[in-house]
Parts: structure tokens; sequence; C-alpha cells
């Protein structure tokens, strides 16, 4: 049976996040992140950043199985309208369509409404049909795509943003 409760990340799960999201970086095609993080750039970039709203982690049989950042956009070079907050979601390789990421959701989106957040944005490689599955299941709309957008090694990837009105 598997048993998952969702809480606010802490300081101390950043090594266990690390691990999740560098070995999804590893097996490549998914996430823009090309370079596995430590576990203080881990808590630099998802957890204690600047603009945080709010980070989920979910916790399957003991084991962290996902996480969801929720933030206000602080990127210059890519701006965006006030009231709108960007989100990104990883889920264990091993653990995809187990109701995981609709549980984080649930809490980043009460998260979200309670910050005043109006309108979320998500921006998912176009090739990564489970991430736009995921948030198009959510109700995520499409928007706009950036075409060609380099990934760190160079590589370009299109990018599809869609956005949510809370």
């Amino acid at each position: 049976m598997i048993n998952t409760r969702i809480r606010p990340a802490v300081s101390g799960d950043a090594p266990q996040m690390a691990l999740l999201l560098n070995s999804i970086i590893a097996a490549g095609g998914t996430t823009a992140h090309q370079t596995p993080m430590t576990a203080d750039e881990m808590r630099d970039h998802y957890i204690a950043p600047k603009g945080v709203v709010s980070v989920q982690v979910a916790i399957t049989n003991g084991q962290l199985s996902g996480f969801q950042f929720l933030g206000w956009q602080t990127n210059p070079d890519d701006p965006m309208p006030d009231g709108w907050a960007i989100i990104a979601s990883f889920v264990a390789l091993d653990r995809g369509q187990l109701g995981i990421g609709q549980k984080l959701w649930s809490a980043t989106r009460r998260a979200a409404i309670a910050a005043g957040v109006q309108t979320i944005d998500a921006t998912i490689r176009a090739d990564n049909v489970g991430g736009l599955k995921y948030y198009g299941g959510l109700g995520f709309m499409d928007y706009t795509e950036i075409p060609n957008l380099p990934l760190s090694d160079g590589t370009p990837v299109t990018r599809t943003r869609k956005k949510l009105l809370l």
C-alpha cells in the first residue's frame, strides 16, 4: 500500500530533493536542468530563494517522492505581470501515475491562494509529454511558446508556456 503525505519543505529535505532531481536530470528529456545540484544549491534554488511562495514535499512510505515549488518570478530576463507566480514540479521516476503530483498541487494551490497569487505560469519543455499532460490535467492552458531556447549545453528545446488563473 502506498501512503503519501504532503508537508512544507524544510532545509533538511535538501539532500533528498537533490537526489530526486539529479536522478531526473540523469534520465534526461524532461527538465531544463542539466547540471546536478548539491544540497546547498537545492536550498538556494528551491527551498529558500528570493520570492518563494511555497515548497511542498511528498513523503511516500517514508521516502521523499516528489516536490513542488511555487514562487514569484524574480528573473529580470523573464518578467511577468504582477500577481503571477511560477511553478516547478518533480516526482521520482519510479513514482509516476500514483497521484503524488495531484496531492502536491492541492497543497500548492492552497498556498498560492493564501499568498494572493492570481496566475501561475508553468514553462515546460515541449518534448516533456508527461509534464504537459500533468499541467493540462490541472487546468493549465497554453498561452505561448518559446521556440528553440537553448539548454545549458546549447541544445535548442522549445518550451510550452501554460497558465492557470486562480
